[in-house]
């Protein structure tokens, strides 16, 4: 018999492809923009790397805010889509309806087994002109120039709909300190092509899990904050150790 929590994600959810920013995207944009920018002191680098039109975007992944932070350094348009949440369903939880309802996520559940659905939906997401961002690690992580073995989602996707593949760092959400500072770093876009076989794949990989780590490299890693701080930092992380691992030792330098 089949489990009723492993049925699909998104029962009668369907992605809207769109490049131009609808009146909602312009408002939720707008809405978080001013939060996040209230909250945080965030200075954005590189924008010149990013392509003007479709591509996807693959960033390191510490907090459950990073989606919200990079949303808030980008323009509104191309319209910014993010890969996930990972879910069994997208309809049991408030959290989840509300994010289904901005309508610019592609989720996909945890045992993988809907990915051809999840790839079409993508596939018609770049093809309509947005960006795409994808946590290439697949989870979170602690350390601010740490990272954790990329998987192939973000590299294979870019190959697949043939648009550029750009690395993003997020620095200073390790903990969520009022008034901290917060850097978005765009690299330039990974040179890639041809068909998305395994061996392109893992090679662009490497070269991508580079470029992230340099743009990582120099963001020092900070103490915790109070109390609420630390609460806001924690309330919707999801650690699969079950708690907040220790920071991992910096490699020595050179």
């Amino acid at each position: 018999m089949t489990d009723p929590s492993d049925a699909s994600p998104e029962p009668s959810y369907e992605v809207r492809p769109r490049s131009r920013a609808t009146l909602q995207d312009r408002l939720l944009w707008a809405a978080n923009r001013l939060v996040v920018r209230a909250w945080f002191r965030i200075r954005v680098e590189g924008r010149r790397n990013l392509p003007p039109g479709a591509a996807v975007l693959c960033f390191n992944h510490q907090s459950w805010a990073d989606p919200f932070v990079i949303s808030a350094a980008l323009p509104g348009e191309p319209v910014l889509f993010f890969f996930g949440p990972r879910e069994r369903r997208m309809d049991n939880s408030l959290k989840n309806r509300l994010i289904l309802w901005t309508s610019r996520v592609v989720p996909y559940r945890p045992a993988k087994d809907n990915l051809l659905a999840v790839t079409r939906r993508v596939e018609r997401v770049l093809a309509g002109g947005a960006r795409m961002a994808i946590a290439g690690e697949g989870r979170i992580h602690v350390g601010e120039s740490a990272l954790l073995p990329l998987e192939d989602g973000a590299v294979f996707l870019a190959l697949r709909s043939r648009v550029p593949l750009v690395p993003v760092a997020v620095n200073g959400v390790g903990w969520l300190r009022f008034r901290g500072s917060v850097r978005v770093r765009i690299g330039r876009p990974i040179e890639i092509g041809g068909r998305p076989t395994k061996g392109a794949v893992d090679e662009a990989s490497e070269r991508l899990a580079s470029a992230l780590l340099a743009l990582t490299a120099d963001w020092p890693d900070a103490a915790p904050p109070g109390r609420f701080g630390r609460w806001l930092t924690e309330v919707f992380n999801d650690w699969p150790e079950g708690d907040r691992p220790p920071v991992p030792p910096r490699p020595p330098a050179g």
